[in-house]
């Protein structure tokens, strides 16, 4: 006579096995992925860095491949650009680069993981060195569950509802709110006195805010590609940019 209770146990122990043993061969398989293009990386580096006396490291350059960058993802779409993971020691010496730029990347990261990132870029980062950080604004995405709305806010909802959401979903802010922080793996947002502290306390100084696309450091001037997906006037209603230089 079967044992109902046994049998459903050792189904159990079954589906978890196969499922352990699932999990196992994809972790090997992302280490050996991830070994192949940290050598593949490491030969990289090596050559951008012996050809450019001005050193410029692109964090998350997704598909804006930026010429005379070192561009680094952490899925790299391009041969052009090399693996790096930001949330860990980047692969570098201290003092290795003019200049690091990084749009809507932050944000994919917790916050103790987006400030190590921070301190790693003060690191490799030359003296006076500037950063440049674009990322969406969370008092912005706040703002869109206010009781009144502007004409940019509306415009911006109608927008992301019609873009975003599945046909015949309500408009109501809060899903448009919702699906910008899921959507899209974002794990922490920032507001500018947030990412003003984050970057005061990773080392950095003279902390001021730029319009999109506009520095006053020629090489750090029309850099952003985000407009190019969502339209310029929504880029600029959610996303702010912030510089700062290393003392």
């Amino acid at each position: 006579m079967s044992n109902p209770g046994f049998l459903r146990k050792s189904r159990h122990f079954f589906y978890r096995f196969k499922h352990a043993i699932a999990e196992a061969r994809r972790l090997e398989d992302e280490a050996r992925v991830n070994t192949a293009r940290v050598n593949s990386r490491d030969e990289s580096i090596r050559k951008y860095l012996s050809d450019n006396a001005v050193r410029k490291l692109q964090l998350g350059s997704s598909e804006n491949v930026l010429d005379g960058w070192l561009c680094t993802d952490l899925h790299p779409p391009d041969p052009r650009v090399v693996f790096l993971d930001a949330s860990c020691r980047f692969p570098f010496e201290d003092s290795t680069f003019d200049y690091i730029y990084s749009e809507h990347m932050i944000e994919h990261l917790p916050y103790e993981q987006g400030l190590a990132m921070l301190k790693e870029c003060n690191r490799v980062l030359k003296n006076r060195g500037r950063i440049r950080i674009a990322t969406p604004d969370l008092r912005v995405v706040a703002g869109l569950c206010a009781s009144e709305l502007n004409e940019d806010q509306q415009r911006y909802l109608e927008w992301a509802t019609r873009e975003f959401l599945p046909e015949g979903r309500s408009d109501r802010p809060a899903f448009v709110v919702n699906n910008l922080f899921r959507a899209w793996g974002h794990q922490f947002l920032y507001d500018e006195p947030l990412l003003r502290d984050a970057l005061t306390d990773a080392g950095f100084t003279d902390i001021r805010r730029c319009e999109i696309q506009e520095s006053d450091v020629p090489v750090l001037r029309g850099i952003e590609s985000h407009g190019r997906h969502i339209g310029e006037d929504n880029n600029r209603f959610e996303t702010f940019v912030l510089e700062a230089t290393t003392p």
